[in-house]
């Protein structure tokens, strides 16, 4: 079993994640008595069945086996053991129910981040903000936007803006890097044309005031203010941040709930658009069960926009 450890560790799966596929698998070769080259789908399911009968396991226990046995069993076929994998398109139904959101379509995501730069940026009135906080109210509602064009357009993890670097930037292929983690992928997106302006005046104009206030270097593409900075760690900015973003987004349009939900509306529209494999790459999803997660989403508003123009719906 020593290269399916080294298979799952390829995986970049962490260690209590090795274990436990590693543990299920064991209990599975324990209990089937053929041979591993002859095992077929119906196998799978009489294993399943006796977790179910036997060891009185629940539909998300089950799950957790099946997900064990689906990454040896690849493990198997790409190392020419066997020539199929006997848990594909097997699924445990009822473990988990996922979340539907009030989808936006693409124009309506662009119209939000439009909203926002006339109501926070164009036509601010910062009258009622003390003089001593003016130009910390500018800075920070600068850089909010340009995050908000991450999110809207390049659908980001909030999570994920944190990690950008000066590096991660190409003004020139207009494009941008996101660095992978343990949940993501590696990926390059590429600049929405209405974000390339704002996004040189940001990084010639309101980042270096931002370093100014620090008075060092820092080479993350959004920085938080000094006093924001010492109530919190690194990690923990821009969060901080986005807590002020996700209350200003609400009161510019009642639809929005969350930046999850911005998220799910633009991967959504991605499958609608392009497929579920460049959704994928676009969304950084490592494996394309994700990504299909969000089937439902378009398939609820497809439900939606068939009851609005049904002829016969009263």
């Amino acid at each position: 079993m020593n290269d399916f450890i080294k298979y799952l560790q390829k995986k970049g799966l962490t260690q209590t994640t090795q274990q436990a596929y590693l543990f299920n698998t064991n209990k599975f070769l324990n209990w089937y008595s053929g041979e591993l080259i002859n095992t077929e789908k119906k196998d799978i399911l009489k294993y399943l069945e006796y977790l179910k009968k036997n060891k009185k396991q629940q539909n998300v226990t089950r799950r957790n086996s099946l997900i064990s046995l689906n990454h040896y069993f690849e493990f198997l076929r790409e190392n020419e053991q066997i020539s199929e994998n006997p848990t594909n398109l097997l699924k445990i139904r009822g473990t988990k129910k996922k979340q539907l959101y009030n989808i936006f379509t693409a124009e309506e995501l662009t119209q939000l981040a439009d909203d926002y730069y006339n109501i926070f940026i164009k036509t601010f009135d910062e009258n009622h903000i003390p003089k001593n906080q003016r130009q910390n109210s500018y800075l920070t509602r600068n850089r909010n936007y340009l995050m908000l064009t991450f999110l809207v357009y390049q659908g980001l993890h909030t999570n994920e803006l944190q990690r950008i670097s000066l590096d991660d930037i190409d003004p020139i292929k207009a494009s941008v890097n996101i660095q992978g983690s343990k949940k993501t992928n590696e990926r390059k997106l590429i600049l929405r044309p209405e974000q390339i302006g704002f996004l040189m005046h940001y990084l010639q104009n309101i980042r270096p005031q931002f370093l100014e206030k620090y008075n060092i270097e820092n080479n993350n593409l959004f920085l938080s203010l000094p006093e924001v900075s010492k109530k919190n760690t690194e990690q923990t900015r821009v969060m901080y941040a986005l807590k002020t973003l996700t209350t200003q987004t609400k009161s510019i349009n009642p639809n929005f709930t969350s930046f999850k939900q911005v998220r799910a509306s633009i991967i959504t529209n991605w499958i609608k658009t392009a497929g579920l494999r460049k959704a994928q790459y676009f969304a950084g999803h490592r494996y394309i069960s994700t990504t299909e997660d969000y089937l439902p989403n378009d398939l609820e508003q497809l439900t939606d926009e068939i009851e609005k123009f049904n002829p016969f719906t009263f």
